[in-house]
């Protein structure tokens, strides 16, 4: 054929850094750091309550567009609970095929082509995906080592006639930076200034170890511009189930349903019921799930520390961003692909996540979502190296 079968859209984006790395693991059966995912189940409870829905035939055809009933308003009363926040499960809230599917589905339904997002940088690289799918413009708002701490001035500075949103992520992957009140008040007032509205990827919501969780969408005058998104995967450790959902006000919702529903239609009907019952577990939980993380990043970030790497430790997330150029290593890529040969761990290099790579050349992500004998096994691989 004369022409590229894959659009121009999409033509940077081919197999991703975590399919690659992941291979890699699998091939050398090397210590797997770096793609996010638990190697232990959540809890036996909420698998049980999968099974339950399963045999009683609850969600083995497709459930209602909007999620189960019991699941929307379990969100409902997450967000009461936790947040103070008040949604109606019928109009407010819609479940998604994990948080990815709810990115996609927003910036589907809210960009047209040309339009511009600007986002904190490093990101998730399906955020720049779905950006592209949705024909729009990305404007990256670099977060700087040591601190990651958004410039305001500069975010101010990059709003343009065209921009159309803002897509935030906090707690954030891959630097774990947890924004501040100060700094989401600020924010907020300069999306309601330029009449913006804000997409905020908060599936690290219950993995804050220092500071707190603000939603966006709790500051005055957010509620009618702000689309929230979290999924269960990264708090309850069932990745798989990919569940997820997005709550605002019924206009963004109706808005991201009209995209989502041409995307998976719906999906995960067991889960859905499953995450209902999770949502609900006691305070108890979510502080011992926290307390957990929290003791296994601090086995990580000490064990990188040993092994000579320069550590940021995170204020949340379950990823720590570490600066390889203190072993003399100049190219976080080629330092990732060399790994696993060379000492049994593989991570990520965060370069990937830049739309300047040489603003994160020498960045590697490791993952500490893992069992701590794991985690201290990778570390003293790293320490022989």
């Amino acid at each position: 054929m004369g022409r590229p079968l894959l659009n121009r859209r999409l033509a940077e984006f081919g197999t991703t850094v975590f399919a690659e790395m992941s291979a890699l693991a699998q091939r050398t059966g090397a210590v797997n750091l770096g793609q996010g995912f638990p190697d232990t189940d959540g809890p036996e409870a909420v698998r049980e309550a999968a099974v339950r829905a399963l045999r009683d035939g609850r969600g083995n055809q497709y459930p209602p567009g909007p999620g189960v009933p019991e699941l929307r308003t379990a969100v409902t009363e997450h967000q009461r609970r936790f947040y103070g926040l008040g949604f109606d499960s019928d109009t407010e809230v819609l479940v998604t095929a994990g948080a990815t599917e709810a990115i996609a589905a927003s910036m589907l339904a809210l960009l047209e082509p040309g339009d511009e997002v600007i986002a904190f940088e490093p990101y998730y690289d399906s955020y720049a995906a779905s950006i592209a799918m949705a024909g729009g413009r990305r404007v990256p708002l670099t977060l700087r080592a040591p601190d990651f701490r958004p410039d305001l001035d500069e975010l101010r500075a990059k709003i343009t006639p065209r921009t159309r949103l803002l897509l935030l992520n906090s707690p954030h992957n891959p630097t774990g930076t947890v924004l501040t009140r100060d700094e989401l008040a600020a924010i907020a007032e300069l999306a309601v200034e330029r009449d913006l509205l804000v997409v905020t990827d908060e599936v690290y919501e219950h993995l804050v170890f220092d500071g707190e969780h603000i939603p966006l969408v709790s500051l005055p005058g957010m509620r009618d511009r702000t689309v929230s998104i979290s999924s269960a995967g990264k708090t309850f450790s069932f990745t798989g189930w990919k569940v997820g959902w997005v709550t605002g006000s019924a206009a963004l919702v109706t808005a991201v349903r009209s995209a989502k529903q041409y995307l998976t239609y719906v999906s995960a009907g067991p889960f859905q019921y499953a995450i209902a019952e999770a949502l609900a577990l006691p305070d108890g939980y979510f502080t011992d799930f926290r307390e957990d993380l929290r003791a296994k990043r601090d086995i990580l970030a000490d064990g990188l520390a040993e092994a000579g790497l320069g550590v940021f430790r995170p204020q949340g997330t379950y990823f720590v961003t570490t600066d390889i150029a203190a072993l003399g290593e100049t190219d976080g890529l080629a330092f990732c692909r060399g790994l696993p040969e060379r000492c049994g761990v593989v991570a990520v290099p965060t370069q990937v996540f830049y739309d300047d790579p040489e603003a994160g050349r020498t960045l590697v992500r490791f993952a500490f979502c893992k069992r701590e004998d794991v985690l201290r096994e990778a570390a003293a691989r790293l320490r022989r190296r």
